[in-house]
């Protein structure tokens, strides 16, 4: 070992040693992690007579698209053999809408609850901390009475309302942590030049925001394209989303059953929330790191 200015460092062979011991754990993590999506992108793109012959783990010896073209557009979803397109559809229209509202209002009620303090607003905020732990089976009996009243059961409407009733939670928490980090100052300043409640909020406070609607977009949106519970709680038929209509294909039982075909959907299923991540992964990052949901 070898001393300078009263500080040990490890010599040159020790810190690679450990550098590479490193780089495998992670690469062993890695393999864990990619193998089986290694395996639905081969399987999916193999025939049934290949998937039978080959092994799991075998590349195709032949690309072959039709499983997709048939997941996409004929494959059985219960007694409806059209595919996973409407229903993909279906989620469009349910996670955009639900993830607008959910994070303008969560940073309404951050804005409201640091910026503008009231009597009660630490009271309300830890209530509205405590929804984000309440387990969603807890709600579905009370939420679906809701939805009965308000005629939204089984509607892309009423899971609309759901996810966004149910996200506020989250989306408060993530800009109320973002907003104690914005100095006081600038909101007073602008009350003094005789700016709102809403102007400032509008033209001050959002725009400076981005790292936390950044985080907040990628969470609810993950979280709403992936939810399977409450789309087989509150909607029936054609107005399932796209996870309600994999678990359909994947238990269709009558004739062969197509692997391939399962294999396609799930990818298909899943490839938004992927290319999320993979767009706007760093952005994630930044806003984590911004402190959108420290404190």
């Amino acid at each position: 070992m070898k001393q300078a200015s009263g500080i040990v460092r490890p010599k040159g062979w020790w810190q690679t040693l450990q550098r590479l011991f490193l780089f495998a754990v992670l690469g062993l993590f890695c393999i864990y992690y990619l193998v089986p999506l290694f395996v639905m992108v081969s399987t999916s793109l193999k025939s049934l007579a290949e998937i039978r012959e080959g092994t799991l783990l075998a590349p195709p010896r032949a690309i072959n698209g039709e499983a997709w073209a048939k997941a996409w557009s004929t494959a059985c979803v219960g007694v409806r053999c059209n595919g996973l397109a409407p229903y993909f559809m279906n989620s469009v229209l349910m996670v955009v809408p639900a993830v607008l509202i959910s994070t303008f209002l969560g940073a309404l009620n951050g804005y409201a609850l640091t910026k503008w303090r009231f009597r009660g607003a630490d009271m309300i905020f830890a209530l509205m901390l405590f929804g984000a732990f309440i387990p969603f089976q807890v709600i579905l009996l009370p939420m679906a009475r809701t939805l009965g009243e308000l005629g939204l059961a089984g509607t892309i409407p009423g899971l609309v309302f759901v996810h966004t009733v149910y996200g506020l939670a989250f989306t408060t928490l993530f800009f109320r942590n973002f907003f104690i980090g914005v100095s006081d100052g600038i909101v007073q300043a602008a009350q003094i030049d005789g700016a709102g409640f809403f102007g400032i909020f509008f033209r001050i406070v959002l725009p400076m925001s981005i790292p936390a609607i950044v985080v907040t977009v990628i969470w609810q949106f993950t979280q709403i394209w992936n939810d399977f519970l409450f789309g087989i709680a509150f909607t029936v038929g054609e107005s399932n989303p796209v996870t309600v209509a994999l678990n359909n294909v994947v238990n269709t039982s009558t004739g062969v059953k197509e692997y391939n075909v399962d294999m396609a959907a799930a990818i298909i299923a899943a490839l938004p929330t992927l290319a999320v991540y993979v767009l706007a992964g760093a952005w994630f990052v930044r806003g984590l790191s911004a402190g959108a949901v420290k404190g």
